[in-house]
């Protein structure tokens, strides 16, 4: 097991989350997505955000997989900087 997956477990545990909910690949490209495309300390907040929005809907990997999908969706509007 490696260091990350091992904090992903333990965090889940004291958290009470199941780390078979957490795409750690998937949450990593799209933090990186929102650092790079909007800026650094978006990364962290999108990633609360995304955690919130999926135990509001029920907190498994489709919620969080669903939460992923919307921000990515949003990622891919043109802001008002572009127009």
């Amino acid at each position: 097991m490696s260091t990350l997956e091992d904090w992903v477990a333990r965090a889940g545990d004291a958290l009470g989350v199941d780390p078979e909910a957490v795409d750690v690949s998937e949450l990593l490209d799209l933090t990186r997505e929102v650092a790079h495309g909007v800026a650094r300390p978006a990364a962290p907040l999108t990633a609360f955000l995304v955690g919130l929005a999926a135990g509001r809907a029920g907190g498994d990997a489709g919620a969080v997989a669903d939460a992923v999908a919307r921000i990515r969706v949003v990622l891919a509007r043109p802001t008002p900087d572009d127009v």
